[in-house]
């Protein structure tokens, strides 16, 4: 039976795009919000007309009336805000990455094992319309035996650099931008055990003060030998969106070969018996793109908290869940080491090991 779930929201420069999710969702209802700074509380009441916010969420946690907390907060924050959520009883939802590095990766998971409170990560391009064509696909097996997943993030975000916080120490295109093709990789090959790459930083991102890497680029292997590769830049010019769209995955396998495109809404597949097709859903685009050019993609943020709603009614773990959040960032870090190291490979093995996961 499906029950409506009431949330809690914690910051709201991210969090704009999970009000307007469980606005319009007739799986939840929005309680309260919450953010230090009271100004954005009002700028939020004003725009969706939803007065009820507090600037303490010691207040939000003791409401009786918030079954999950969402949390949109600086990734710093998150496993603090994480554990003050879970022991007061309410599940989570919290954006990407879980965890800004691998300290805390093991407390985490030792932590979500001792409770029955569920931890949901908002890994949210799985949730686009393209991706969740082709992920229908794959499932249904029409792609035969996978050989090659081809991830993407590339978009120039020269802009993001002009905001003042962007430029504060810890800033990462890897971890901000490019977990999303990560994620993407590990979604369709999850036993991931191998990564070698390469990374710079442009003369484009040194500019602003900042050493970040913003041009990457991988391979990765499983043991069973399927391979990915994973591509990323963040401070260059592109040829535009109607050339190439910011985030696409292609499967690559005996029976057919599929493209989902971010930006585009476009999906593109061949599969025996089928033949070449466009899928083109741009009748979606109001849903997803609810705000100024294209910025916080809501439909996305609907779609999994309604699937997160779904798995609470049946009591199952909805994915990406910590585990799975911990994996992801177990491979960032073997591509970490695999650029520092003059793009030779590293092993998940070593991560999980010196991390004692």
């Amino acid at each position: 039976m499906k029950q409506t779930y009431r949330m809690g929201v914690i910051g709201l420069g991210e969090g704009r795009s999970i009000m307007s999710a469980a606005l319009q969702s007739e799986r939840w209802e929005l309680k309260q919000v919450c953010d230090l700074n009271e100004e954005l509380c009002r700028q939020r009441e004003r725009e969706f007309g939803f007065p009820h916010w507090t600037t303490s969420y010691e207040q939000m946690l003791d409401s009786d009336e918030i079954d999950v907390i969402a949390i949109y907060t600086p990734d710093q924050l998150h496993f603090t805000h994480i554990v003050q959520a879970i022991r007061a009883g309410k599940h989570v939802i919290c954006t990407k990455p879980v965890l800004p590095s691998l300290d805390d990766a093991a407390k985490l998971l030792a932590f979500m094992n001792e409770s029955d409170r569920k931890l949901f990560i908002g890994q949210s391009t799985r949730y686009f319309e393209p991706m969740l064509r082709q992920r229908s696909d794959f499932e249904a097996g029409k792609h035969g035996e996978l050989s090659v997943v081809e991830a993407h993030y590339i978009t120039d975000g020269r802009w993001f650099l002009d905001k003042g916080w962007s430029r504060q120490q810890g800033f990462s295109w890897f971890y901000g931008f490019m977990i999303h093709a990560v994620d993407l990789v590990r979604w369709y090959l999850p036993d991931v055990s191998e990564v070698s790459g390469y990374a710079l930083t442009s003369a484009n991102t040194r500019a602003f003060g900042l050493e970040a890497w913003d041009s990457l680029r991988f391979t990765a292997r499983n043991e069973a030998g399927q391979i990915a590769t994973l591509a990323g830049d963040y401070a260059l010019p592109t040829l535009g969106q109607h050339a190439q769209s910011q985030i696409g995955c292609v499967l690559r396998g005996t029976e057919g070969v599929s493209r989902a495109e971010y930006s585009n809404l476009v999906y593109y597949t061949n599969f025996a018996e089928e033949g070449p097709k466009v899928h083109s859903l741009h009748d979606r685009e109001s849903y997803y793109f609810r705000f100024e050019n294209r910025s916080h993609h809501a439909g996305e943020y609907q779609n999994y908290i309604e699937h997160f709603a779904d798995c609470l009614d049946r009591g199952e773990t909805p994915l990406p869940d910590a585990a799975e959040a911990v994996r992801t960032l177990a491979l960032m870090e073997a591509m970490t080491r695999s650029v520092k190291r003059g793009g030779q490979p590293v092993r998940l093995a070593e991560v999980v090991a010196d991390y004692g996961l």
